[in-house]
């Protein structure tokens, strides 16, 4: 076993976050706001071309805001994707919605338009139209988002882009996100960039994010005593968390790069490997590669993705088996699928491979050589 153990997606540092964080310390704003936190906003703002952004605590936290702010309760229904991370579709629980999930397509892994069009059609013959789509944007490749609003709009659904796994991808040469009612974004650990943990709201709508602003600071009213008139949340980013992001923010172009770099370097070594395929990139938009997800046949290759899985941990290597899709999670065994077959497939035959942008080309190819070497 390698002494040192290779991550599947841990943070990469540039070296100016240290900067900014001691610059952040110097100011004395160790409290939840403060410059770095307003200027991480405008800057995030700047790089997606929405206008309006919200540094929070989590991703899950933006989505919970976004669906509280449309009105979401007990006895609505949200629309989410199915091959996802539960963090885009609990918050829709924690507001006492129901949830229904849609499959994935083939072409992008993401959110099937058609799908999601005869599950509306047949809503609408019963005059009960979901409050709202989460559609996420797995893998940091991004939804069909266009054709998924289109399909959304003559029914008046707004719809929430999850682009949690996309910071840096685009759709049809717009960031990810950007067209959406809001989108969502996350800075977790493992995350194409980090802040350590966060996550950020954005939307064109500047009433949504004065409100999850409101919110997202425990909903205190404007008065020199602490006054509430409704109930809020502890949902802020702090100032020295921002600070991170910032530097962060400054490399995620160089991030994204070498992410494709690895995802095409990992496809070149295993090009000669039957029954060995990649997660396929729409010709809409350019994915960032968050992470290289690979499709094992075990018939043609002779090991199944459990196998590789072990055989990289026996080396001190991190792999992760494909986003166990909503529908089969037992939290929501009672929850109705539109299909559910491809996400299911791509679940059984799907393993991550480690992405971290730090990683050499001579780590990629030992990693590449023991998955050869699982071959039967």
């Amino acid at each position: 076993m390698s002494s040192e153990r290779i991550f599947l997606s841990p943070p990469h540092m540039s070296g100016n976050e240290l900067e900014l964080v001691k610059e952040a310390f110097a100011s004395n704003y160790i409290a939840p706001v403060g410059p770095m936190l307003t200027a991480f906003e405008k800057e995030f703002a700047a790089y997606t071309g929405i206008a309006h952004c919200l540094a929070l605590a989590s991703g899950t936290a933006a989505i919970h805001l976004a669906l509280k702010e449309l009105g979401v309760g007990p006895g609505d229904e949200v629309v989410a994707s199915t091959l996802t991370f539960i963090g885009s579709v609990s918050p829709a629980t924690f507001l006492g919605a129901s949830l229904v999930f849609v499959d994935c397509d083939r072409e992008s892994w993401n959110m099937d338009p058609d799908l999601l069009a005869e599950l509306l059609e047949q809503r609408s013959t019963t005059g009960k139209l979901p409050k709202a789509v989460v559609v996420t944007d797995l893998y940091g490749q991004c939804a069909d988002l266009d054709k998924i609003l289109s399909i959304c709009d003559p029914h008046g659904i707004p719809v929430i882009a999850d682009a949690a796994e996309a910071a840096g991808a685009t759709y049809k040469n717009r960031a990810a996100g950007k067209g959406a009612y809001a989108a969502v974004y996350s800075f977790n650990g493992n995350k194409i960039i980090t802040t350590s943990g966060g996550g950020l709201l954005a939307s064109e709508d500047q009433r949504l994010i004065d409100r999850a602003r409101f919110l997202s600071t425990q909903a205190r009213e404007p008065f020199p005593h602490y006054e509430h008139e409704e109930i809020g949340f502890n949902y802020r980013m702090s100032n020295i968390v921002a600070a991170i992001g910032r530097g962060q923010l400054q490399v995620l172009d160089d991030r994204v790069k070498r992410k494709r770099e690895i995802f095409d370097l990992y496809r070149e070594l295993l090009s000669d490997q039957p029954g060995l395929s990649f997660m396929p990139e729409a010709d809409y938009g350019r994915a960032n590669r968050w992470l290289t997800v690979m499709l094992i046949d075990k018939e043609t290759y002779g090991a199944d993705p459990e196998t590789i899985r072990l055989a990289l941990e026996a080396h001190n290597i991190e792999s992760r088996p494909v986003w166990k899709p909503m529908h089969l999670q037992p939290v929501f065994k009672n929850t109705p699928v539109v299909g559910g077959a491809v996400a299911e497939d791509l679940f059984a035959r799907g393993l991550c491979l480690p992405s971290g942008t730090a990683l050499t080309d001579a780590q990629l190819e030992h990693i590449a050589a023991l998955i050869k070497a699982c071959r039967k």
